[in-house]
């Protein structure tokens, strides 16, 4: 079976990424995507990821961009990931400072620390909206298909 070059970019990630995610939601509630831009050590686009997720918040869909994030490095066999986000909630909260009070989040939150532990190491850091521009182009685009 022949591979696409998109199956062959997957297959071929490095161990250390650096993964820019976004959520979106137009209604908050409405209609809900995700966008995931991973790189490499030096810059290179790794893959370009985009979902839409249903109804939804955005809070809902910035963790289940995160959630979707570490299963996809797990899955490609990276050992070390950074993940940056424009949610600065989402980011304290991954990172202890904040606790998750939503019932509907919770899980999600618990997923995403479940997978933790398969990888040497995970971070999380919290960037400015204008460095977030790939993932936030594509959780937009997954919307505008919709």
């Amino acid at each position: 079976m022949q591979e696409t070059d998109a199956e062959k970019k997957l297959a071929t990630w490095p161990r250390e990424v650096v993964i820019y995610t976004d959520g979106a939601s137009r209604g908050n509630p409405g209609a809900a995507s995700i966008g995931v831009f991973v790189t490499g050590p030096s810059g290179e686009t790794v893959l370009e990821y985009k979902e839409c997720v249903g109804h939804q918040t955005n809070n809902y869909a910035e963790y289940t961009a995160v959630l979707r994030s570490l299963e996809l490095a797990k899955e490609h066999g990276t050992s070390v990931v950074t993940i940056r986000s424009d949610s600065e909630l989402m980011v304290r909260q991954m990172q202890g400072q904040y606790k998750v009070k939503s019932p509907v989040i919770i899980p999600l939150f618990q997923s995403c620390k479940a997978l933790i532990p398969e990888f040497k190491k995970v971070e999380f850091e919290h960037v400015r909206r204008e460095y977030n521009r790939e993932a936030d182009r594509l959780a937009n685009e997954a919307l505008d298909a919709v």
